[in-house]
């Protein structure tokens, strides 16, 4: 099984970071009101950037990372990563990063 972390964006503007296992059906929690209560008060949100891991360690430690950083940092980074990506993933809409 493997790992994700993930960055949304939320309907505020404000940024979210977490981990999943399954990408499409923690999308829907979160906008489904779900997932947590941050997010629940700041529908909808949009998933800017994703990363790969191999386990739960790694990609729980890449949350912490990225928590650490600053609003533009994670902007850039979400930035970087759909212009090294290019079109969204057809099948779920998803940008996913390869670290």
């Amino acid at each position: 099984m493997s790992w994700l972390c993930y960055l949304l964006e939320c309907a505020d503007g404000t940024l979210y970071t977490g981990i999943t296992n399954d990408l499409d059906k923690r999308l829907d929690a979160h906008n489904g009101g779900t997932a947590s209560k941050y997010t629940r008060s700041r529908l909808p949100v949009r998933l800017v950037y994703a990363e790969p891991h191999a386990d739960r360690s790694s990609a729980s430690r890449r949350e912490a990372a990225l928590k650490k950083m600053s609003r533009t940092a994670k902007l850039a980074l979400a930035a970087e990563n759909a212009k090294n990506t290019g079109s969204p993933s057809p099948a779920n809409g998803n940008t996913i990063a390869t670290p």
